[in-house]
C-alpha cells in the first residue's frame, strides 16, 4: 500500500517539529512531499547502518514493548518505548513517524505503511543522500551483524552479503555474528569485501601468535596482534576521518569460541584510549568517530570514559534511537548513536570540521519504508539472481500465523513461544529454552509462515537441538545467568540480548534484585512447583561450549508448523514482573 500525499505532508511537518528531519528540507514542489531531501550541513557526511542480520528484501518488524532500564539507564535511551520514547524525543504520536520507532498500533501501521528495508530499497536512498552531498565526502558505515540471519547467508556462508555491501558502497564495517562462521572462512569473506574490516579489540591470544595458522592472511599485525587493522583512515575532500573499530567484545562467551579458537576479544577501554590517542598523534587527522558494535549501553560508559572520540555509531543491541545522545567525558564531549536492525533504519550525521574539532552536526535516523523508496535495479537484480536456486525451500508455506510473531522485547516474543512449543513438543520435554536473540523479523495475522520467516528466526552455524535432564537448580541458574547479563547495573557486565525464553515454565523475576536472588516463583503450565532437586525433561538448541547431537532447529520448528497447519499462542510463558512500576522502558 502506498502512503498518500496526504499522510506524505503531515509526516513532513510533524518530523520537522519533532526535530528529527529539517523541515525546510521538505519542500512540497508541485504538490508532492519529499520525504527523504535533506539539506546538506557541514562538510563530512556518515550514513550508518547496523544489525541488518543478511535481511536482503522488505520485512516487516515490531520494536518493542519492554526494554527496561535499571539503575542509571533508567529513563534513559535507549531504554524507553512506545509513548515514552516519543515524548522523550518530541514526536508527535499518530501516522508513519509512530509506527517507525514504536510498536504502537503495530498491525494496523504494518498493513497501512507496508514493510521496511531491503537493500534495493536502502540502495536507492544511500545513493540519493551520498549524490546530494558534495562529491567524495561521505561515507557509509556498516556496524556488523550482516553476514548472519538468513538462509541465504547461511547457505553461503555469509557470502551473499559481503557481495551485496560491495554493491551497497559500504566503506568500513565490523563484526559480531559474522564470527561465527570459520576462521578461515571470516578471513576469506574480509579479503573479498571491497570495504575494510576495522577492529581495534580483535586480536589473536598470546600463547596463539608463535605458530598463528593465519599470519599470512588479511590486516594481521604480529607486532600488535591485531587480526584486523584497528583503525582507518579516510581520504574525504580535505578532511581525513579516522574510524576505530570496535567488535563485540563478548564474542567468545556468547557464540562459540571453537570456530575461532585463536582470537580474543573484550572491552579493552584502555586499548580502545591508546589507539584514539595513536590515531590522533600520528595520523593528525581532523576528526575521529568510532564504529561500534558495543550495544548502546556499553557504548553510553565508553564514551564518558575514552577521550577524543567525535561520535560513537553504536550497534549489537538493535536500538533505534532518533537522536543523537551527547556524553561529557575528560577531554569534552561524544556523541552516541545506534541505528536499529534489520535494514529498517539508515542513521545519518553531518558533521561540520574546522581545525580539527567537531564544531556542529546533525542527525537525524531515517526509517528504510520500501513502499517510499524505488527499488535500485541493480541490487534487485543481484537480489534475484542470488536467492533463485534457494527459492523453492525459501518460499514454502509451512502453517498460518493467527497471532502477531514477533521477538524483539526483554521477554518472550510470540515467535519465540512457537520455537518453545516446537521443542517440548517434538522433543517430548517438560520445558523448553531458547535463546534471547534480538534477531528476526515479524509476521503479520493470517500471513503464511514460510520456511523463509523460520529461517529468519533461527538461522545460525549452531542450530542443532538437545534433549537432556535438568535439575530444577541448573533451570534457575541458567535463568540467573541470563538475568544478570541483561539487569546488571554496570553496563560493561552486559551482553546484549534478552532473557532466555521458555516454553511450558513460569517465573517471577525483579530486574532490581542483586545477582542470583532475582528468579522466584518457578513452576511449570500445570502449576506445579519447580523442586530445586528434582530433574526436568528439558529441550533447546544453540549450545556455545560443544556441538549439541540434535537436528538443525528450523527442521525442527517446521516439523511442528507443518503439523499444526495454523500458528495458536495458547500460552505465552511471559514472565511476572516485580518493582518495575513506573518504569518507561515497559508498555
Amino acid at each position: 500500500m502506498n502512503l498518500n500525499r496526504r499522510e506524505f505532508i503531515r509526516l513532513m511537518g510533524l518530523a520537522g517539529a519533532a526535530g528529527i528531519f529539517p523541515a525546510a528540507g521538505y519542500a512540497a514542489a508541485g504538490g508532492d512531499a519529499k520525504i527523504y531531501d535533506m539539506p546538506a550541513f557541514g562538510n563530512a557526511r556518515i550514513l550508518h547502518f547496523t544489525d541488518c542480520h543478511a535481511q536482503l528484501n522488505p520485512i516487516y518488524f515490531r520494536e518493542p514493548n519492554v526494554n527496561l532500564g535499571i539503575g542509571a539507564a533508567f529513563g534513559k535511551a535507549p531504554h524507553l518505548v512506545g509513548s515514552n520514547l516519543l515524548q522523550h524525543f518530541g514526536i508527535p504520536g499518530g501516522g508513519i513517524e509512530e509506527h517507525a520507532y514504536t510498536y504502537l498500533n503495530f498491525e494496523e501501521a504494518a498493513r497501512m505503511f507496508g514493510k521496511v528495508g531491503g537493500f534495493a530499497h536502502l540502495s536507492t536512498l544511500v545513493r540519493k543522500l551520498r549524490a546530494e552531498y558534495a562529491q567524495g565526502r561521505s561515507l557509509l558505515l556498516d556496524g556488523g551483524d550482516t553476514w548472519q540471519g538468513s538462509g541465504t547467508a547461511y547457505w553461503t556462508r555469509g557470502r551473499d552479503m559481503v557481495e551485496a555491501c560491495n554493491l551497497l558502497g559500504v566503506d568500513v564495517m565490523t563484526g559480531h555474528w559474522e564470527f561465527t562462521y570459520l576462521a578461515s572462512e571470516i578471513l576469506d569473506n574480509a579479503e573479498i569485501f571491497a570495504g575494510e574490516f576495522v577492529s581495534q579489540n580483535c586480536k589473536v591470544r598470546e600463547d596463539a601468535l608463535f605458530d598463528y595458522e593465519f599470519a599470512d592472511l588479511g590486516d594481521f599485525n604480529e607486532d600488535s596482534g591485531h587480526v584486523f587493522k584497528p583503525y582507518s583512515i579516510r581520504e574525504m575532500g580535505d578532511l581525513r576521518i579516522a574510524v576505530v573499530g570496535q567488535s563485540f567484545p563478548y564474542t567468545p562467551i556468547a557464540n562459540p569460541q571453537r570456530f575461532i579458537p585463536d582470537w580474543t576479544f573484550g572491552i579493552n577501554e584502555d586499548d580502545m584510549q591508546e589507539i584514539v590517542d595513536q590515531a590522533r598523534d600520528e595520523e593528525k587527522p581532523d576528526g575521529l568517530i568510532v564504529l561500534s558494535h558495543n550495544g548502546m549501553d556499553v557504548d553510553l560508559k565508553m564514551a564518558s570514559r575514552v577521550s577524543g572520540i567525535d561520535a560513537i555509531f553504536g550497534g549489537h543491541t538493535h536500538d533505534g534511537v532518533p537522536g543523537a545522545i551527547p556524553v561529557s567525558n575528560p577531554g569534552g564531549k561524544t556523541l552516541v548513536t545506534n541505528a536499529g536492525s534489520n535494514g529498517k533504519f539508515l542513521g545519518v550525521m553531518d558533521m561540520d570540521y574546522k581545525g580539527k574539532k567537531l564544531r556542529e552536526f546533525r542527525y537525524r535516523l531515517l526509517p528504510v519504508f520500501s513502499n517510499l523508496l524505488p527499488a535500485d535495479a541493480e541490487m534487485t537484480a543481484y537480489i534475484e539472481q542470488m536467492r533463485k536456486p534457494h527459492l523453492g525451500k525459501l518460499q514454502e508455506e509451512l502453517a498460518v500465523a493467527e497471532d502477531v510473531l514477533f521477538r524483539r522485547g526483554n521477554f518472550n516474543g510470540t515467535f519465540d513461544q512457537v520455537i518453545c512449543d516446537a521443542l517440548r513438543v517434538e522433543g517430548d520435554a517438560q520445558v523448553s529454552l531458547s535463546p534471547g536473540f534480538r534477531w528476526g523479523t515479524t509476521v503479520l495475522p493470517g500471513q503464511a509462515i514460510t520456511m523463509e520467516h523460520v529461517m529468519d528466526q533461527t538461522c545460525i552455524t549452531y542450530p542443532e537441538t538437545y534433549v537432556r535432564e535438568m535439575t530444577g537448580e541448573n533451570i534457575k541458574l541458567i535463568l540467573e545467568d541470563v538475568a544478570d547479563n541483561l539487569f546488571n547495573k554496570d553496563p560493561y557486565y552486559q551482553q546484549g540480548g534478552d532473557m532466555v525464553r521458555l516454553g511450558g515454565l513460569d517465573y517471577s523475576i525483579d530486574p532490581q534484585a542483586d545477582a542470583g536472588a532475582r528468579i522466584s516463583d518457578m513452576q511449570l503450565d500445570d502449576g506445579t512447583p519447580i523442586d530445586a532437586s528434582k530433574s526436568y525433561k528439558v529441550a533447546g538448541w544453540a549450545t556455545v561450549g560443544s556441538q549439541s547431537p540434535g537436528a538443525p532447529i528450523w527442521d525442527v520448528v517446521a516439523d511442528y508448523l507443518r503439523r499444526e497447519d495454523t500458528a495458536r499462542i495458547s500460552k505465552l510463558n511471559t514472565p511476572k514482573l516485580k518493582n518495575v512500576a513506573g518504569n518507561p522502558g515497559m508498555a
